[in-house]
């Protein structure tokens, strides 16, 4: 009897801790404009992820053309609000189109991402500093 009230128990916990978990859909549109500072570049692209608040886990892909050259690197950068630069908080394995991977983030990077503090950045030999960006925001 004891046992069946504990399994009932633990059934009832881990409902209710999955209830709480939640996954946040984030996106962004890269263009030149964005770019501290802007440049002309005509390329275009986008930042899509989610996060999985239960795992901790970030997925994304991003997509992009018309670079002024093959990009040299591409990283989520951050913290920072629009109009200002920041360090690198998450490299990519590759900048080569689509993007894609995940990685588990910590209590702080999570808390920035989801204020939007976080934007994806794509690196060419012409703008060294970035090509074009996108600051990752809720959908």
């Amino acid at each position: 009897m004891h046992r069946t009230v504990g399994l009932a128990l633990l059934a009832l916990a881990l409902a209710v801790s999955q209830a709480h978990a939640e996954t946040i859909i984030l996106k962004s549109e890269l263009k030149a404009a964005n770019e501290v500072p802007p440049n002309a570049s005509p390329a275009t692209g986008t930042a899509e992820a989610s996060y999985d608040t239960a795992s901790k886990t970030l997925t994304w892909k991003i997509n992009f053309s018309g670079l002024s050259g093959p990009p040299i690197g591409a990283h989520f950068h951050g913290p920072s609000e629009p109009g200002k630069n920041a360090g690198i908080v998450l490299p990519f394995k590759s900048p080569e189109p689509p993007i894609t991977g995940a990685a588990a983030l910590t209590e702080a990077q999570a808390a920035d991402l989801l204020a939007g503090k976080w934007y994806a950045n794509v690196h060419t030999q012409a703008n060294p500093g970035g090509e074009i960006r996108g600051q990752m925001t809720r959908q």
